[in-house]
């Protein structure tokens, strides 16, 4: 028994090892390239089960779907002379499978000689635009053009890159701060300017506000004097038609008003004469009775 479970176990074990060796499976994802000694023999597209010779024939495999490359940062001279920094990535597909294998092998040496293709494009399209070019609408049309040259040298790599993007094209950082010092010094001018014209404008609705309050003032003070000579004339008229009627009541009445006036304050000290015109109503009536 002992024996028995020992030649079923080296059963077992050589089926395995015979399974893994002979068999071989391809997923939807993949596509496989059965190779002898370095020497590719046919290419299996479809997903399933395939057999393979053992010990002679491997298998490898590369994946149909789109693959992502991330080109190192890039410093590129536009046509006006300004030096870009230039982030950019693609994504690409295997085409051909057997020329994929042919040409480069593995995905790996394929990202760095696409990285360089890429790089090379961005190089010789970006130095014929100007600065503003890569900043502006005309960016995708660029674009679709490092596509087309990158896609052009990528087929003999069996690959079809389906899309390029510019991720970030930034001046230079020490360019930048030069360039935020010029934007800075501008924008300072310019806020001085506004302020300067603000002042100016609010120093004239100043002079202008105040000659309007010395126009106004001064009219109000002739319509004043205006009113205060007819109030005096009015007054006058009133007086002297008063005193022409009554006479005596007249006299009798600025008597009164001029004793009001003297003894209004109780400190007040008059050192007159008792017999003076002053005091002749404090010793008779208005008709001379005493």
């Amino acid at each position: 028994m002992r024996a028995l479970a020992i030649i079923l176990a080296a059963i077992v074990a050589t089926a395995v090892l015979v399974w893994n060796t002979v068999f071989f499976t391809v997923d939807q994802t993949q596509t496989a390239i059965v190779v002898q000694f370095g020497e590719p023999q046919r290419v299996v597209s479809e997903p399933g089960l395939g057999a393979k010779w053992p010990f002679v024939e491997e298998v490898v495999y590369f994946d149909k779907r789109i693959l992502d490359l991330t080109a190192p940062t890039e410093e590129v001279t536009s046509s006006d002379q300004k030096r870009l920094v230039v982030d950019a990535f693609a994504r690409y597909r295997i085409r051909d499978p057997l020329l994929f294998y042919q040409s480069v092998g593995s995905i790996g040496i394929a990202n760095n000689r696409l990285a360089a293709i890429l790089n090379s494009s961005l190089r010789s399209v970006l130095a014929g635009q100007p600065f503003q070019a890569v900043l502006s609408a005309q960016r995708a049309n660029l674009m679709i053009r490092i596509r087309d040259q990158v896609n052009n040298e990528g087929k003999a790599l069996g690959i079809e890159v389906v899309d390029v993007r510019i991720r970030r094209a930034d001046l230079p950082e020490a360019n930048s701060q030069a360039i935020f010092g010029r934007m800075r010094t501008e924008r300072q001018r310019e806020a001085a300017d506004f302020r300067a014209q603000g002042s100016e404008i609010a120093q004239g609705i100043r002079s202008r506000a105040d000659r309007d309050v010395t126009v106004i003032l001064a009219n109000a003070e002739r319509d004043a004097a205006i009113l205060r000579g007819e109030g005096d004339g009015e007054a006058a008229r009133i007086y002297a038609e008063a005193y022409g009627r009554n006479p005596d009541f007249f006299e009798f009445y600025r008597s009164m008003r001029a004793y009001e006036q003297a003894m209004a304050s109780s400190t007040t000290t008059l050192v007159i004469d008792p017999s003076s015109e002053f005091f002749k109503y404090l010793k008779r009536g208005p008709t001379g009775a005493r």
